[in-house]
């Protein structure tokens, strides 16, 4: 982001405004840091705002200052539309395309209000009026510290703030232990623990509170684990009636797919999930190196994200999705190896 484009923002901000933060489908922890950090501190300067979420969260993110303010676009849709009908500006977090954010595509591509994206994942669609992408980011969220320090308001950082931007790069980092992770990530860090983010609190928040069903599910999904030597992969399963025998809450299969990339001599992991709600099978990929599953998501499933965590979908039965991947697997045979 340019210094002049700062210096439009800036003067956008300098009178109070209506303004909307909109993230991506299924929001994780960066989504939700990043759209809670940037609504208390867009409170803080006077402004009107609100936050819309495409669906629901997991509960483990149902602790952050400011959530219960959240509306959900699918379940409180009229006050949605309402807020959004009457923005002047609306920043799209933590994604950069119309369709990551679900249902609310169309409402997106047809409104009006000036558009300010913030996001770290690759090749942005050409929506914003404003755009601050940069892909070596390690998180959303530390993209928010970076967009109110480069307005100069690193003063207004509070507990609220620090708090929010914390859990996102906590997420997004997998514990600061990813390559994204700098040492500008851990002075950032630092700077929100001085400014009162809890970190070992933040942590048993979203790591430590296990449901009895969700390790159950866990010892299930691991049961299901299948390795691929030849092609240094690895890959999980899990079908509607595994999800319902361990009664299946939203958020309780995340991280699954780690547990497959951190076997001896992985560099690619798939976690495949029937969802019946959409009718599809729900495909998480992780990668070590510089093997791109962002790039793999995108040729055959219908996803992207980042080089080494992306997301996709499947309309195939989950046999049959899991078939078409081991089928794959040949043509990128030579950089798996490498990788």
């Amino acid at each position: 982001m340019t210094k002049h484009e700062i210096s439009d923002i800036k003067s956008l901000l300098a009178s109070p405004k209506k303004i909307v933060i909109v993230t991506h489908k299924n929001p994780d922890g960066d989504a939700i840091g990043s759209s809670l950090a940037l609504f208390h501190y867009l409170t803080k300067i006077n402004h009107s705002v609100t936050v819309i979420t495409p669906n629901d969260y997991p509960d483990f993110l149902k602790w952050v200052p400011g959530q219960d303010l959240i509306l959900k676009f699918d379940s409180q849709n009229s006050q949605s539309l309402e807020a959004l009908n009457n923005a002047d500006i609306v920043f799209t977090l933590d994604f950069n395309a119309f369709h990551r954010a679900g249902d609310m595509e169309n409402t997106l591509a047809e409104n009006k209000s000036l558009k300010i994206m913030i996001d770290h994942h690759q090749q942005p669609d050409p929506y914003a009026k404003y755009t601050y992408s940069d892909v070596s980011m390690s998180s959303t969220c530390e993209m928010i510290y970076n967009f109110i320090e480069m307005l100069g308001d690193l003063d207004h950082l509070d507990s609220n703030m620090a708090t929010a931007i914390y859990l996102g790069i906590m997420t997004d980092t997998g514990s600061f232990r990813f390559n994204s992770t700098t040492s500008r990530t851990h002075r950032v860090i630092a700077d929100l623990i001085d400014k009162g983010a809890q970190n070992t609190f933040i942590h048993n928040q979203v790591y430590d509170t296990n449901s009895y069903n969700r390790l159950q599910l866990l010892g299930c999904a691991l049961s299901n684990l299948k390795v691929l030597p030849e092609y240094r992969a690895a890959y999980i399963t899990l079908t509607l009636k595994e999800l319902q025998k361990f009664d299946y809450k939203k958020g309780d299969t995340e991280g699954f797919v780690n547990y497959a990339l951190s076997l001896n001599n992985i560099v690619l992991a798939a976690i495949f999930i029937e969802d019946a709600q959409q009718n599809i099978v729900k495909i998480s990929l992780r990668s070590k190196g510089d093997f791109s599953v962002n790039l793999m998501s995108r040729s055959h499933f219908e996803g992207g994200g980042h080089t080494n965590a992306a997301g996709g979908k499947s309309d195939l039965p989950i046999k049959e999705t899991v078939e078409k991947f081991i089928s794959i697997l040949p043509q990128y045979k030579s950089a798996l190896n490498e990788a």
